[in-house]
């Protein structure tokens, strides 16, 4: 298994301790698809293969991160048994895990709601109507869920949208906006402080602890988002608690 040359190195992938009871297997040193991809699956395959101590398990940009039960197991069998699943395929290339979906979720850009989208535009070399229906022309991946409960970064977006973060802080964004920066979308799940630049707002409640199942997306899943007017957002925001958003299994 080689990873893509801008990922290659002689310590890719590698599995390092974590902590007492933590290991980390590592992809990429920066965010790439295929260190994405790769992150993905191989988290999917170690929750199938069941590995003994193995408590939990979770993904960031390019990482899987293990936490172990360490009376069931200990780092150097479970290095092994890691090191022998990586050896196993070629995860820069392998299927993303089963049991993705496409989530289609309605926003309203620009307006008073979301007012950084001229300046975002902008920075992107676009005019705001083309940033909207480039942001909007295919579905982008969770990449993984951080920062806040249930909250993905979204990606990766064209070059044109290699752009950075504010140098300061806008002092609040609400539950549900769509801000943008250095080829990702981030979709807060709460009302925040945040240096990215708000350019759209959903109706969708991304964190709900009162549910048995508190997180609506995934790592793996995707996400089209669909351009509405002010008045339509207003009617969705009124009238529907799931947002406006529906989900389609991709397999």
């Amino acid at each position: 298994m080689t990873p893509p040359a801008s990922q290659a190195s002689d310590t890719l992938p590698s599995v390092r301790a974590l902590g007492v009871d933590g290991v980390l297997v590592s992809f990429g040193q920066s965010l790439t698809e295929a260190a994405n991809r790769a992150a993905l699956a191989f988290r999917a395959a170690v929750e199938t293969e069941s590995l003994p101590g193995v408590m939990e398990t979770s993904t960031s940009l390019t990482s899987v991160y293990l936490r172990l039960d360490l009376g069931q197991t200990d780092h150097a069998r479970t290095r092994h048994a890691l090191e022998d699943l990586l050896r196993s395929r070629d995860w820069y290339q392998a299927s993303l895990p089963q049991g993705r979906k496409l989530w289609r979720i309605p926003a309203v850009f620009g307006t008073d709601l979301a007012p950084q989208l001229d300046e975002a535009a902008s920075l992107a070399g676009l005019s705001p109507d083309d940033a909207v229906a480039a942001l909007c022309a295919v579905p982008l991946r969770v990449q993984t869920i951080g920062f806040a409960p249930g909250q993905p970064y979204l990606g990766e977006l064209p070059p044109d949208w290699d752009i950075p973060r504010q140098t300061g802080l806008t002092a609040r964004v609400p539950e549900g906006a769509l801000a943008v920066a250095i080829r990702q979308m981030v979709l807060f799940s709460v009302s925040t402080p945040t240096g990215w630049r708000h350019i759209g707002q959903t109706a969708l409640r991304l964190f709900r602890p009162d549910q048995p199942d508190p997180f609506v997306l995934r790592p793996g899943d995707e996400v089209l988002f669909q351009p509405v007017t002010r008045a339509a957002f207003e009617a969705i925001r009124e009238s529907d608690p799931q947002g406006g958003a529906v989900a389609e299994r991709l397999g």
